[in-house]
């Protein structure tokens, strides 16, 4: 008796859950998350909403999706500290140039659902603590005194950047914001600061768009 292969179709789910995915962003950090539907997601993939839902059974559950899958892990590298730090105000730049830049997407996500229970804002907040606690690390290893202090400066500096770097449509207010990291860290005692303000551009971006 022949046995009935039966094949997994897991694969195909997973590739679909991705396409959904990578739509969505596309769609929700372009235009809105208030301004897409589900109805239009679907019908740009070229599937129904009862098979979006199979996937993601509310929208809800799609913005917590897209919002997960840009939270990406903020890693160190074996660059100096100062560097890696003065890298990612340099990376800002980059990413203000790009044709779609359209903002922070969770900090977008958090100001159009205007829901504070809403689980997009924890996802908001870990991002931004992520983002912190990447800067503390590598501070706390230059031996800055008050590195808690510093991190938290820092961020406010890459958030204002993103904001204003969005309404004026000007890419240089990285380097406003990147002028002013240098004398955060030669105030605090970091002498190479200086030296690593004028490194090229890296790939990557640390607005998580």
């Amino acid at each position: 008796m022949t046995k009935k292969v039966v094949k997994s179709t897991k694969p195909g789910r997973e590739a679909m859950r991705e396409r959904i995915l990578e739509t969505t962003d596309r769609l929700f950090y372009g235009q809105g998350i208030r301004a897409v539907g589900v109805d239009t997601v679907a019908a740009e993939i070229g599937i129904s909403k009862r098979t979006l839902y199979n996937y993601f059974p509310s929208k809800d559950d799609l913005i917590v999706a897209y919002l997960s899958r840009r939270l990406r892990p903020a890693t160190t590298s074996d660059l100096p500290p100062a560097e890696q730090i003065m890298g990612d105000f340099e990376r800002l730049e980059s990413s203000f140039a790009s044709r779609g830049f359209r903002g922070c997407p969770f900090v977008n996500a958090v100001a159009e659902l205007s829901d504070p229970a809403h689980p997009a804002n924890k996802i908001a907040v870990a991002f931004k603590e992520q983002r912190r606690i990447w800067f503390r690390e590598l501070l706390t290893k230059l031996g800055v005194a008050d590195a808690e202090g510093l991190a938290t400066q820092l961020m406010l500096l890459v958030d204002g950047a993103i904001a204003a770097a969005l309404v004026r449509g000007d890419p240089h207010m990285a380097r406003a914001a990147r002028k002013a990291a240098r004398v955060l860290l030669s105030a605090a005692g970091v002498e190479n600061a200086e030296a690593t303000a004028g490194i090229g551009a890296v790939d990557g971006s640390a607005t998580g768009t």
